[in-house]
């Protein structure tokens, strides 16, 4: 887990933005590498880059596909069902 929040994070960007890394990581008493590896994040994941702690970061490309996904599973296990209850019910009227 991270010691430090979404917010100082994107707080501490913003001022290497402005000041550059090595001097905003000083100023701030963090590590250097990790205000670059934050940096890098954000450049890599966008506004998901630092989500806070206890949540999966997820690409919000991939975030449709795995919705759909989840409905597709869903669909197929009540279709299942049903298919089961027919059978039921045809077994039931043969007698």
């Amino acid at each position: 887990m991270s010691q430090y929040d979404k917010t100082f994070k994107e707080q501490a960007m913003k001022l290497s933005d402005e000041i550059g890394v090595r001097n905003a990581a000083t100023q701030l008493g963090i590590p250097y590498f990790t205000l670059s590896d934050w940096r890098r994040k954000r450049k890599q994941y966008g506004e998901v880059a630092h989500i806070g702690s206890g949540h999966v970061r997820i690409d919000p490309d991939k975030q449709r596909e795995y919705e759909l996904e989840r409905e597709n599973a869903q669909l197929r296990r009540a279709n299942e069902i049903l298919k089961e209850a027919l059978g039921f019910f045809v077994n039931d009227q043969k007698r």
